[in-house]
């Protein structure tokens, strides 16, 4: 199944739920690249041993990966844990996520300030970068199993909006200004 992207609509109900908007504007992956967004399939049966998944990780220097399942019965302080990771921020570098089970989405905004969600299910591997307005949240499944991956050690702080005088957050948005 090809990854799939679309402007949001404004509702409060639950965040797990696909809020489309209506009607109905989908988001290309060419789109989600002029954004800074960029997504790769590969095979989570066999992430262990994937020559692509290696490829990738040594092309842009992913030395650190850890595992992380995101249900109730595994992740302490689950609800609490969800509500964080929903909070719009943004990273000093990049967030790569690679699914290896499961669903979930990220949502990022684009030059307009605007919501698109990126549904993710097993198989896809997505980097953000740095600077870019996001937040992540469960489907209605409420399960998802990812793999965490980092250039160097692991960096855990969220810078939470408005955070527009960091450096790498100006970067970011002078690199929109190209596409």
């Amino acid at each position: 199944m090809a990854l799939e992207a679309w402007y949001m609509d404004s509702s409060d109900e639950d965040q797990r739920k696909p809020h489309r908007l209506r009607p109905h504007q989908p988001v290309s992956l060419d789109e989600l690249k002029k954004l800074g967004v960029f997504h790769w399939r590969l095979d989570a049966d066999h992430f262990d041993s994937d020559p692509e998944l290696r490829k990738i990780r040594e092309e842009r220097g992913y030395s650190y990966m850890d595992i992380i399942t995101i249900q109730k019965d595994t992740l302490p302080n689950y609800e609490e844990k969800l509500k964080m990771f929903y909070e719009e921020h943004l990273h000093l570098d990049d967030e790569i996520r690679y699914i290896l089970d499961g669903q979930a989405y990220f949502d990022v905004r684009d030059k307009e300030d605007r919501w698109i969600r990126i549904s993710m299910s097993k198989g896809d591997l997505i980097t953000l970068p740095a600077g870019i307005y996001h937040r992540f949240t469960l489907d209605e499944t409420n399960y998802t199993k990812a793999m965490r991956l980092f250039v160097g050690e692991p960096v855990w702080k969220a810078y939470n909006r408005p955070a527009d005088d960091f450096e790498i957050r100006q970067k970011y948005v002078s690199s929109l200004q190209g596409s």
